[in-house]
């Protein structure tokens, strides 16, 4: 069965060339590596973070004119990803800590080491669960369009901050 995937857009408001430098730029700042391949697009190798996998998205860009500027769009083609094994590992020691705590009731001799499991349990919530993001082909889209902003803004102020 053939897999379908998703394709990432977005308009911007300057002209293509600006919007592909744009891409270049928002790429070299993401850790990417964007190929530029003639005057309307490039091939883009994006660093990816989905909770506790990572990754690397790889995907065709494409620049094209739009009525009031330029459209954006990526076509992911490839995708791999991997499990953050210390992660898993913390969270595994979470499980084990939450069933203590909840284990104790029905084993009073476990009462000495309920609030350990407690402490074991939010320790993994907070040093795993509390930091999962996500950032993939969508966020680096609003990362472009954020850089197009900059530089429309620099443009329209003359070139920089004046003293």
């Amino acid at each position: 069965m053939a897999e379908t995937v998703a394709e990432h857009a977005i308009d911007l408001e300057v002209p293509p060339e600006k919007a592909l430098a744009a891409v270049g730029q928002t790429a070299e700042d993401w850790g990417a590596e964007f190929q530029r391949d003639g005057a309307t697009g490039g091939q883009l190798h994006l660093p990816v973070v989905a909770g506790i996998r990572r990754g690397l998205v790889t995907g065709a860009v494409e620049v094209r004119p739009a009525e009031r500027g330029s459209r954006v769009v990526f076509r992911p083609e490839k995708s791999v990803y991997y499990v953050q094994t210390p992660a898993v590992m913390i969270l595994l020691v979470a499980v084990a800590g939450s069933l203590l705590t909840v284990l104790w009731p029905f084993f009073p001799q476990m009462m000495n080491v309920a609030p350990f499991g407690a402490l074991l349990a939010l320790g993994g919530w907070f040093l795993v669960v509390s930091r999962l993001r996500t950032s993939g082909p969508d966020e680096f889209l609003v990362a472009v369009a954020a850089t197009e902003d900059i530089d429309a803004d620099a443009e329209r102020d003359g070139g920089g901050a004046r003293e």
